[in-house]
């Protein structure tokens, strides 16, 4: 499961763990998670509902801490620090796409797009950013929709403007928590093809969870969790439907 040349890691997962309060019983969400991801993978973990996919997603996203065990994203321990810290790493280095979508229903579509480095305030021109804006948009295949707002644009369309948004601030890694979720089969095969292009053509790294078979069937590497466990055994490049849902 761990790369051999760790030094090329994105990220590195070592004995994680994370437990909640259910009243006064402990739920054990995840129990001991190693997990190391390569950069320019196109990496699937892939398990039932409740198995600990999005917990294990909110952790490597910074958007939740875990009880306990080393996290490295870009050779950098990033478990230990506190939340303004962590929210500083997400936005340095994270690109986020939800199942939801979670686009702002009053912005069109570029200035969805932007949005996360106008957040981060950076030192880069309105110009340049919305050079940016547009080649991202061209690449995802939105170009004709930059002044659209969400509710005017189709499931498949809004997922597009979610990839692009996540692909603006040029992240390290970008998480993708059940992409395809509310998207029919056809759309599904459209987003899955757009990012598989990304991977291939501008190397970005994506780890995704999901437990529909369409994705992980392209998936290079897939990785299945259960009961907060990651399972022994993987396996690389496109695999058959029965196995994919097998592993």
């Amino acid at each position: 499961m761990t790369s051999a040349n760790t030094s090329q890691n994105i990220l590195d997962l070592q004995g994680i763990t994370k437990d909640y309060l259910l009243g006064k019983t402990k739920v054990s969400a995840l129990r001991g998670v190693d997990l190391s991801v390569a950069a320019g993978e196109f990496t699937v973990v892939t398990g039932p509902s409740g198995s600990g996919k999005t917990t294990l997603l909110n952790i490597i996203g910074c958007l939740d801490r875990a009880t306990s065990g080393s996290y490295k994203l870009d050779g950098e321990e990033v478990g230990n620090r506190d939340f303004d810290a962590l929210a500083e790493v997400r936005n340095r280095k994270i690109g986020f796409i939800f199942q939801n979508f979670n686009l702002i229903p009053v912005l069109n579509v570029a200035e969805n797009i932007e949005f996360p480095c106008v957040v981060r305030r950076g030192g880069e021109g309105k110009a340049a950013l919305r050079q940016r804006v547009e080649a991202l948009a061209e690449a995802v295949g939105l170009k004709p929709y930059l002044h659209h707002r969400p509710d005017e644009l189709s499931g498949g369309q809004r997922q597009r403007v979610a990839i692009a948004r996540a692909l603006i601030t040029e992240p390290k890694l970008v998480l993708a928590d059940e992409p395809t979720a509310n998207l029919d089969s056809s759309t599904s095969e459209q987003i899955i093809d757009l990012m598989l292009r990304l991977n291939r053509e501008n190397g970005v790294t994506f780890l995704f969870s999901t437990h529909d078979p369409r994705v992980v069937s392209h998936a290079r590497r897939a990785l299945h969790i259960q009961d907060g466990k990651m399972l022994q055994g993987e396996f690389r490049g496109a695999a058959p439907h029965a196995h994919a849902q097998a592993s």
